[in-house]
C-alpha cells in the first residue's frame, strides 16, 4: 500500500530494530508514534514518544489513549517489535525472567493488537507486523523460555491473518536471525558482533513488506546472517 501519510505504531523505539524502522518510516513520509520504555535519540516533525512499557496492559492503554489523543483512531500500520530475552538452563531459569519474556513478547503483542485491529477493521485496511525470532522455528539450547515465547509469536500472527484478512487487514511475521543489537548485552557469553546483521537491513525488509500491494501480502520472512562467523582466511 501507499505508506506515505498514514500513521504507524512501532513499539520498542529505542534501540536496534524498532529505532531503524522509525528512521526508514519517517523518511517515506510516515507518521509514527513510538512506544518504549526511554525515549530514542530521535527527533522528527512526525515523530511523538509514548512512554509504555508492553509488559504492562495499563501502560499500553494509556500509551495508546495518549496516541489517539494526538493523532487520532485512524491507525493504518502496528509493528509489534518490543522484545525481551534472557538465557539459561530450564532448571536454572529465575520464574520471574521466565514471565517477564512471555509477559513482553506475547502478552505484550496482545495489550497492543487488541487495541488497534478494531479501528483497522472499521477503515478495512492495515498492516499488522510482528516480529518473532528464528528463535521461533527453531529450538536453541538455554533459550526454552525465549524460543517458547516467539513459538507463540508465530502461532498468533498466523491465526490472526485468518481472522483480518477478509477486512483487508494484513498480518506478517519476519524471523531475524542474530543481528547487531542490545540484545546480547544481558546475556552472558554472548555478544553483538560485525558478522551478524545490521538492523538497518532487518528494517527495510519490514518496510518493504508495508509497501506491497493492497492484494499481496508476505506472511513470513526468514533472514539470517550471510557469514556468521565471517569470512573464511
Amino acid at each position: 500500500m501507499e505508506i506515505e501519510g498514514k500513521l504507524a505504531i512501532v513499539t520498542g523505539v529505542s534501540k536496534g530494530i524498532g529505532y531503524q524502522v522509525v528512521t526508514q518510516l519517517l523518511e517515506k513520509g510516515v507518521k509514527v508514534a513510538g512506544w518504549g520504555r526511554s525515549h530514542p535519540d530521535l527527533y522528527h516533525d512526525n515523530f511523538t514518544f509514548f512512554p509504555c512499557d508492553v509488559s504492562r496492559e495499563s501502560s499500553v492503554e494509556e500509551a495508546y489513549k495518549s496516541t489517539k489523543e494526538k493523532y487520532g483512531k485512524e491507525i493504518h500500520i502496528l509493528i509489534n517489535n518490543a522484545g525481551y530475552g534472557q538465557a539459561s538452563p530450564i532448571d536454572e531459569m529465575k520464574s520471574e525472567d521466565w514471565e517477564k519474556m512471555f509477559q513482553t513478547n506475547v502478552h505484550g503483542i496482545y495489550y497492543a493488537t487488541k487495541r488497534i485491529v478494531p479501528h483497522m477493521k472499521k477503515m478495512e485496511e492495515g498492516h499488522v507486523v510482528n516480529i518473532s525470532s528464528i528463535a521461533g522455528l527453531n529450538g536453541l539450547a538455554n533459550f526454552s523460555a525465549y524460543c517458547a515465547t516467539k513459538h507463540a509469536v508465530r502461532g498468533i500472527s498466523h491465526s490472526l491473518y485468518m481472522e483480518l484478512r477478509d477486512f483487508g487487514i494484513k498480518v506478517s511475521t519476519i524471523y531475524p536471525g542474530s543481528t547487531q543489537t542490545q540484545f546480547f548485552d544481558d546475556i552472558d557469553g554472548m555478544e553483538s558482533s560485525e558478522n551478524m546483521m545490521r538492523p538497518e537491513d532487518v528494517a527495510t525488509t519490514i518496510v518493504q513488506m508495508l509497501e506491497t500491494h493492497p492484494n499481496f501480502f508476505i506472511a513470513d520472512v526468514e533472514c539470517r546472517p550471510l557469514q556468521p562467523k565471517g569470512k573464511k582466511k
